[in-house]
């Protein structure tokens, strides 16, 4: 790569233009670096560039998800209480105008390799620039002393190794690479994957195909999503009340206007419980989940309590007793809330339509792919488009698909039999590589917004005491890695999530090691950890050079 043109030369450069992304170019912008983007789309909004799928929508409500700049909220109107994809691109758009940031990204522009040059203590990052039919018309090297990789934890979609797949002569999409060319009206369709995707796109598209066919391993525990216009007077008001919400969203363990109840499942009478439990579910939103009774997700039998209540307000919306039994089964399949809960306007009341039928993939798998369609293990089914709605290499797989190259080793063989970082945002041997909303940090356990702004504070802090000292290298030391993995992992024992096989431990990812890619002891908790690390000039836990 040392015969590419080397087009640029920086002091910083972000990788990514999602919420971590466009954070960190304004911020480190606005500290006096020299800083520029590059974005592998045609558009900024990271996951909302990519997932045009038809249905797709954020799962936190306004105006809990945008960053929290008065120069931003003030000029920008939400219309609904849970935005969809066009709204959150309409609002990156918003973002970059306010800003000015267009004259600092390139986007079509893909980082493909990262190689850390000690003689020089630069990055060499090699850009591949594409137009939007993806012919490629430039490959470059840009120089950097700093890098931060905004990549997002679900940029690297995945879709299992069916047998068969080439054979298929319809039309086949994952959500996460979704073609607005696709018809679904009138057409025979088939969706595997229950996550979020999988359900939205349920919605959206069985009142419109001939036929539907969901194939689902495990149910999803959706909760209602309580959509809501949001009129003028609604945005009028909370303007004036947002600042005090902002500070109230830092104190909470997700970056919610709420919280868990302190009190205990069993510690109220069952009339109250239940009372309480229709509240919360009568909010919509997350409530039902992280507004809930302090032990739902830590104790058995409380988790239990919750599960029956979620079965019997899901069931009398069902009406064919086996397809209520597949989608909210008298045994839970596994603890609630220990997966991704995701978020629904009408998903239960599509499976009574006359045209659309789950197969259970756990009794009848899936054999082949063919011509025509799918062969499970007990028929052949026909049809014109199969979406595989089948999630992502979460957390690791935006950074360890790229090339990374440190002082010794590349990020995806330091991490192949396990994830080693401080903080969630360096990792020893890779000096002056930041990462936003990426392994053993809150990620997915934190509003994106708030994660953006936090990890991106404290990185920007710490490029502007690297400039004030004349560091020209800052890592993690080795020993400051363990302890906080042993320190992340300690957190993921403490309650149910662990017994769990889900994305959250890399679970949907065969020959992935198992443990927990998140920090799960709550965002206040680890703005703590993170502004201790910086104590005595960050001498105890880094290597300064």
């Amino acid at each position: 790569m040392g015969s590419l043109p080397c087009s640029d030369e920086y002091d910083v450069v972000v990788v990514g233009g999602g919420f971590g992304g466009v954070y960190s170019l304004n911020n480190i912008r606005s500290l006096n670096f020299t800083t520029h983007m590059y974005e592998a789309g045609t558009g900024l909004g990271g996951i909302w560039h990519w997932n045009c799928y038809p249905g797709a929508r954020v799962d936190t409500d306004t105006p809990v998800y945008q960053l929290y700049a008065p120069e931003l909220y003030k000029t920008w109107k939400w219309k609904e209480r849970y935005s969809g994809r066009d709204e959150m691109v309409d609002y990156f758009n918003h973002i970059a105008d306010v800003w000015d940031l267009r004259k600092d990204i390139t986007l079509g522009a893909r980082v493909t390799q990262a190689h850390w040059h000690q003689d020089s203590c630069r990055w060499h990052l090699t850009v591949v620039q594409s137009s939007a039919d993806g012919t490629v018309y430039k490959t470059s090297v840009t120089h950097c002393k700093s890098v931060v990789f905004c990549t997002g934890f679900a940029s690297k979609h995945y879709i299992p190794p069916f047998f068969g797949m080439d054979k298929f002569g319809g039309t086949m999409c994952h959500t996460g690479l979704w073609s607005e060319d696709i018809q679904l009206a009138g057409k025979r369709v088939a969706v595997i994957g229950t996550g979020a995707s999988g359900v939205q796109f349920v919605q959206e598209a069985s009142p419109v195909a001939a036929q539907l066919t969901l194939f689902q391993r495990t149910p999803n525990m959706a909760l209602p999503m309580g959509q809501a216009v949001r009129d003028e007077s609604w945005n009028t008001h909370y303007k004036t009340t947002y600042p005090e919400q902002v500070e109230k969203m830092k104190t909470t363990y997700a970056g919610f206007l709420y919280d868990f109840d302190p009190r205990m499942t069993f510690a109220v009478s069952e009339e109250e419980r239940l009372a309480f439990y229709e509240d919360l579910f009568c909010k919509g939103g997350m409530y039902f989940w992280l507004g809930t009774f302090a032990d739902m997700l830590k104790n058995k039998k409380a988790n239990d309590a919750a599960y029956e209540f979620w079965r019997n307000k899901t069931i009398t919306r069902i009406h064919d007793a086996a397809a209520a039994e597949r989608l909210a089964p008298k045994v839970a399949p596994h603890a609630f809330g220990t997966k991704r809960i995701s978020l629904e306007q009408n998903y239960f009341e599509q499976f009574n339509r006359d045209t659309v039928s789950i197969v259970d993939l756990n009794t009848d798998p899936i054999e082949t792919f063919t011509n025509k369609g799918i062969k499970t293990k007990s028929a052949e089914h026909e049809f014109d488009v199969i979406v595989l709605a089948t999630g992502f290499d979460s957390v690791t797989g935006g950074l360890t698909q790229i090339d990374i190259r440190g002082t010794e080793t590349t990020i995806k063989d330091k991490w192949e039999k396990g994830v080693w970082t401080h903080l969630g945002m360096m990792t020893a041997g890779f000096p002056n590589l930041f990462f936003v909303y990426g392994p053993q940090a809150p990620t997915a356990f934190v509003t994106g917004p708030q994660c953006a702004e936090g990890q991106g504070n404290w990185i920007g802090d710490t490029l502007v005491y690297m400039r004030a000292h004349g560091i020209e290298s800052l890592q993690p030391r080795p020993e400051a890695e363990v302890k906080w993995k042993e320190h992340v992992n300690e957190t993921a024992e403490d309650g149910l999530f662990k017994d769990t096989k889900s994305w959250y431990f890399g679970d949907n990812i065969p020959g992935k090691a198992r443990e927990s890619l998140n920090y799960m002891a709550g965002f206040p908790l680890y703005r703590k950890k993170c502004a201790e690390a910086t104590g005595n000039g960050y001498k105890n836990q880094f290597i300064l050079a």
